[in-house]
């Protein structure tokens, strides 16, 4: 089947990411406009408690070591915390991969700009609370945000503009979720709030990216079905190439922050129903396929997050008989 674009007469077998761009740019300004009416700008320093605050060791000679027992943050929040905190401390490199990708003129370039400066708060405000509140080790973080930064980040999807606004999609609502169960295991208010707050930013960023997923669908169908498959796939968040990344993941899966239960079910599935991605017809070979792989690959990991639910709910059973033997 040949899909022709209503903007250039193309046929989606002829699609480049120069012609989607293009194709795409009246849809990127009017998600952009709605986006500013909706959006509601916030003062990070609102959000922290700098009457906790006071100094470390080093240039202050009253400065003070820090310690655990400082903050009311639990342990999992703290592991969680310092996870979120350096994945948006890259943001240099993220926005030199969506400024390459999707250009700095246009809406798109405006788009590009407006987001990396909304992201920009989150990184303020959650280190300044993390500083104040004496939540984590100070040296520690900056060490890891060092290391992190200094190897820089390199998107699996940068070789394709339409396999980005698909990974997009589906990670800006990952990083919402994150934040909140963040928030909500945290035991502190305060924290519980600020991440609340940059959670809504990461949900309308979402939204705006599912819309231009949506409309790209509508144009080119198969090459979309199949870059959604890739993504799904094969998706990371963008944080996994930070120090003791693979250890932390495993303690926010136990804890409940981010495991493949919470991936396929607050994550994957809603960006797919929104969009009714399986239910799409009038797809070509490839896209058929892609969305019948898809569709495999979903039950799959319905399978893997059952099998991880039943493991995790046995942990909290021998934990409780050991609580109660105690």
């Amino acid at each position: 089947m040949t899909i022709t674009s209503p903007h250039l007469g193309s046929p989606s077998s002829a699609w480049t990411d120069a012609r989607l761009l293009y194709a795409l740019e009246e849809v990127v300004e009017q998600e952009l406009n709605r986006h500013l009416k909706v959006t509601k700008d916030w003062m990070p320093h609102e959000y922290v408690p700098w009457s906790d605050g006071r100094n470390f060791p080093g240039l202050f000679e009253d400065g003070e070591a820090w310690e655990k027992g400082q903050s009311k943050v639990t342990e999992i929040g703290r592991i969680a915390l310092v996870v979120n905190l350096l994945t948006e401390d890259n943001l240099p490199s993220y926005h030199h991969e969506i400024a390459s990708l999707f250009g700095r003129d246009g809406a798109w370039g405006t788009w590009v700009h407006r987001w990396t400066a909304e992201e920009g708060r989150h990184g303020i405000v959650m280190r300044d609370y993390l500083l104040a509140s004496r939540a984590v080790d100070p040296d520690q973080l900056e060490q890891f945000r060092m290391a992190h930064m200094s190897e820089g980040f390199e998107s699996d999807n940068r070789h394709s503009m339409l396999h980005s606004v698909a990974y997009v999609s589906f990670q800006e609502l990952a990083t919402r979720v994150s934040h909140r169960n963040t928030g909500h295991q945290s035991g502190d208010p305060v924290c519980d709030r600020m991440l609340a707050r940059i959670a809504t930013d990461e949900n309308l960023h979402m939204v705006f990216y599912r819309n231009l997923l949506k409309a790209a669908f509508e144009l080119a169908p198969d090459l979309t079905m199949m870059a959604v498959r890739d993504v799904i796939v094969n998706f990371r968040m963008p944080g996994h190439g930070m120090p003791g990344f693979e250890r932390a993941a495993a303690q926010m899966a136990i804890g409940e922050i981010y495991n493949m239960r919470i991936h396929h079910d607050d994550v994957i599935q809603p960006v797919l129903r929104y969009l009714k991605v399986l239910e799409i017809d009038g797809l070509g070979p490839e896209g058929l396929k892609a969305q019948e792989e898809l569709g495999l690959y979903m039950a799959g990991l319905d399978a893997e997050a059952s099998k991880f639910d039943e493991k995790l709910a046995a942990r909290k059973a021998r934990m409780a008989a050991r609580a109660a033997g105690a």
